[in-house]
């Protein structure tokens, strides 16, 4: 089978891309769709992972790791977790080893699967993702970005993907083209992305986002309002506390969730021994998180400016992300673009219906035999013969980063754009740097990601060296660096030494990733972990 997983930050889900073009949401083995993104370590050495670890997390907070996906591209996920300093990778591993377990139990052995990421994390986050995948021992395809997979979603529903031979009691998808701009609020970041519809051709136009904003900071927002009503009145400060805070988060969550469907509730603090219980009004809460909405409001702006479009361009607004459940989201962007947002899909299943479907594509193009495996889940993809016609779909997405190479000026270190943001990708460049000194016998190729002119404003994503230049070689001798940039938002870096013509293929040494003998290490890990 082929699905797609939703890796969230609060909440994971898998879909399945079944035989007859269906896409079918997999539920986990407590029967929901929805499987929270939390992991609790066990003393016995078990894992247990959804909604038993959040309820352990309000016992034993230092046992249990939430909020994951914001860690990811880190070099560990920032505090100990049952005594072991993990790297976000395992942690998310062990999260996606119970989906897919889970998956295989409701429809059977996985052929393979297509991951989901934010559209703005950058080369070392979307490696992160992958390595996560790996050490779970799952077989990924590709990963992609959850706006655009969202938008697939909707192309699907909406009839833009059926096949150019449609039988006459099908129903006619559209024709003409549309341009859909998903706004994608999760637990943990924000994008906005703009995507172009049309027969059988999906094409992402421009991306910005946020990764430091998501309904979570929503809920430290209200928290935190909450835990300074409980110290002023007790002098007493519940953020101090571990299992008090955990359990103050866990209520503003809930509280939050309460609001969006009712104007007015109230939310309990319980703390050393006392308990103060608050009303909290819909406006309230909306004047206490103004100026994160604001934050959304200001990067969907800038998305526009970019790709140079007016919101009379804008046929339909697409919801996405659990946190679009908030009203006052679907009133700005009903605010901003003069109709109401997209309804018909549900904001929470909408990303891995589209992975699967990805996921489908790509099984059809590739039409790969599967030689027999001894693993859990099989190595190489066989596509159905149903599959076939999802094999002409063009999908066309777009680096939501400039990349670039650093360079030296005199003492300042600059970032030289090769492929500017919202480049169509696959996209290839390149260019002719110079050596800064005589007798160099080897040159440092630092890449970057982002849009300022200072490299320390960027984010390095790694780097590479060119050993054993020619002896002799004098200052401003050339080197040619070329970049490219996958369709999955992977970057590659080769370089040729003009002076003696010979041509390297640099590895790329990224800061913090794990190297191949850790992803062994903890893949072994998990082969003797028991995930509940």
């Amino acid at each position: 089978m082929w699905i797609g997983i939703d890796l969230g930050t609060t909440y994971s889900a898998v879909a399945l891309f079944e035989a007859d073009g269906r896409i079918r949401m997999l539920p986990n083995r407590d029967g929901e769709v929805l499987t929270p993104s939390a992991v609790y370590l066990a003393p016995d050495g078990t894992a247990v992972v959804g909604p038993a670890a959040l309820d352990m997390a309000l016992e034993q907070p230092e046992r249990v790791a939430t909020v994951i996906k914001r860690r990811m591209g880190h070099p560990s996920y920032g505090r100990p977790v049952a005594g072991r300093d993990f790297r976000p990778e395992t942690l998310a591993a062990i999260l996606l080893k119970k989906l897919a377990l889970d998956a295989q139990a409701a429809a059977g052995t996985i052929a393979g699967c297509v991951i989901t990421v934010p559209a703005y994390f950058d080369d070392t986050r979307r490696k992160a993702t992958l390595d996560a995948g790996r050490i779970a021992g799952l077989p990924v395809l590709d990963i992609l970005d959850e706006p655009t997979a969202a938008a697939l979603a909707y192309a699907h529903a909406s009839g833009w993907t059926r096949p150019i031979l449609d039988t006459p009691d099908t129903i006619a998808a559209p024709s003409s083209h549309r341009t859909i701009l998903v706004y994608d609020l999760g637990g943990g970041t924000f994008d906005v992305t703009l995507v172009k519809l049309a027969r059988r051709h999906f094409q992402v136009l421009a991306i910005e986002g946020d990764v430091h904003l998501g309904g979570r900071d929503w809920d430290e927002r209200l928290a935190d309002w909450a835990a300074d009503q409980f110290r002023r009145q007790f002098r007493s400060d519940p953020r101090d506390d571990p299992r008090s805070y955990a359990h103050l988060l866990a209520t503003a969550e809930r509280t939050k969730r309460t609001l969006s469907k009712i104007e007015q509730t109230t939310l309990t603090v319980l703390h050393d021994g006392h308990r103060l219980v608050l009303p909290v009004t819909r406006s309230q809460f909306e004047e206490l998180t103004a100026d994160l909405l604001l934050r959304t409001r200001l990067t969907t702006q800038q998305l526009l400016r970019h790709a140079q479009r007016s919101w009379d361009q804008i046929d339909q607004v697409l919801l996405i992300g659990g946190s679009t459940h908030m009203p006052a989201v679907s009133r700005l962007l009903t605010d901003l673009s003069g109709r109401p947002p997209e309804a018909s899909l549900p904001v929470s299943e909408a990303v891995a219906r589209g992975a699967a479907i990805h996921a489908a594509i790509l099984a059809a193009q590739r039409q790969k035999p599967s030689p027999p495996s001894s693993t859990p889940f099989s190595d190489e993809p066989t596509a159905d013969p149903a599959f076939h016609p999802w094999a002409d779909i063009v999908e066309i997405s777009v680096n939501a980063h400039a990349i670039g190479i650093e360079v030296r000026n005199g003492s300042q270190r600059l970032h030289h754009q090769l492929i500017p943001k919202n480049t169509q990708l696959p996209a290839v460049a390149e260019h002719i740097y110079y050596t800064v000194k005589d007798h160099q016998s080897r040159i440092r190729i630092r890449v970057l990601q982002g849009e300022a002119h200072q490299a320390e404003a960027c984010i390095p994503i790694g780097e590479c060296w060119i050993e054993n230049l020619p002896p002799g070689l004098p200052r401003g001798s050339p080197v040619r660096v070329r970049c490219a940039v996958a369709p999955n938002g992977r970057i590659d870096i080769s370089a040729t030494d003009l002076t003696s013509g010979r041509a390297v293929t640099a590895t790329l040494l990224r800061p913090g990733g794990l190297t191949e003998e850790q992803i062994a290490r903890e893949a072994d890990f998990l082969r003797h972990l028991r995930i509940l």
